[in-house]
């Protein structure tokens, strides 16, 4: 069993990392940067923050035994300072695949340093703020279709504040999966030479 489960875990880590580095590009960053730019509730940590990550594209996926992996950029005063890998494993309720950015905010110095301090962790009651849902469905050829969405566009704002000095943020790209937790995941950091 302990065997199947390893198995599964390394499997899923493997695919998500071969999707997710075809799909990391330099310009990639300033895209998913401009997307959560845009979310009013996003854009005031932009101005207030000592620091951030962003992943372009974390991977997840899952049928009772799941895993994510992301690739990102840290930044301190608006200057790439390293690299950062997002590794998660799950075990439990979970069916599905998605692909989703992320971004997670330093209010200050001293959770930047905690970030890239060696591996981080964030720990089980942690979950991300999403800057948009969406639910879409189609049967057919070009025949029934349905979809619901709500984000920036909708004008509703979300009241979010940092905890322990950090706050994540999430804006789904693709995918359908019931899991909105990101406690669990764990962070490696390389700095800039």
């Amino acid at each position: 069993m302990m065997k199947i489960f390893r198995f599964s875990v390394m499997a899923i880590i493997i695919i998500s990392a071969a999707l997710v580095s075809s799909m990391a590009y330099a310009d990639q960053y300033t895209g998913t940067i401009e997307i959560f730019k845009k979310s009013p509730a996003v854009k005031p940590f932009f101005d207030n923050c000592h620091g951030y990550a962003v992943f372009p594209t974390v991977g997840k996926g899952g049928f009772g035994v799941g895993g994510a992996y992301g690739s990102g950029q840290v930044y301190a005063q608006g200057e790439v300072t390293g690299t950062t890998r997002l590794l998660k494993a799950t075990i439990g309720f979970q069916a599905g695949g998605q692909a989703y950015s992320q971004m997670i905010f330093f209010e200050d110095k001293r959770a930047y340093d905690e970030f890239t301090g060696g591996n981080f962790e964030f720990d089980a009651g942690v979950s991300a703020v999403a800057i948009t849902a969406g639910v879409q469905a189609s049967a057919g050829t070009e025949g029934a279709s349905a979809g619901a969405s709500a984000g920036p566009a909708t004008g509703k704002q979300v009241k979010t504040n940092y905890r322990k000095g950090m706050i994540v943020f999430v804006h789904a790209k693709g995918g359908l999966m019931y899991e909105a937790t990101v406690g669990g995941q764990k962070f490696s950091f390389k700095p800039n030479k």
